[in-house]
C-alpha cells in the first residue's frame, strides 16, 4: 500500500517562517579577473605569464578571459568585447 501526502507548508519550519519567493530576476554572472603572478620574456621578446597559477601565451584562455597581449610591462586580457590591462606592479609605488 503507497500514500502520497502533500503539504501547503513544511511542518517542521519554524513557527511564522515562510519560504522566500524568487523574484523571477536572474543575477548576471560575474567573472573575476585572472590574478597576474608573474611574466617572463626571452632574448626574442617571446613572453609567457603566469596567471591564476597556470603558465600561458598569447591566444589561450584563463577564467574565461582570452590573452590578447604578453609584454614586459602587462598582460591584456579581453572578455566580451571589453580589455583589461594586468600589471604586475602598481604604477603609483613611490619610493
Amino acid at each position: 500500500m503507497s500514500c502520497s501526502v502533500f503539504a501547503q507548508q513544511d511542518p517542521t519550519a519554524p513557527l511564522g517562517w515562510y519560504a522566500p519567493k524568487s523574484s523571477g530576476v536572474k543575477r548576471a554572472k560575474t567573472y573575476p579577473l585572472p590574478v597576474l603572478q608573474s611574466i617572463v620574456c626571452d632574448s626574442g621578446s617571446q613572453c609567457v605569464a603566469m596567471l591564476n597559477d597556470r603558465i600561458l601565451s598569447k591566444n589561450q584562455s584563463v577564467a574565461g578571459y582570452k590573452i590578447v597581449s604578453i609584454s614586459k610591462e602587462d598582460v591584456v586580457v579581453a572578455r566580451a568585447g571589453k580589455t583589461w590591462q594586468l600589471q604586475l606592479f602598481n604604477s603609483n609605488v613611490r619610493q
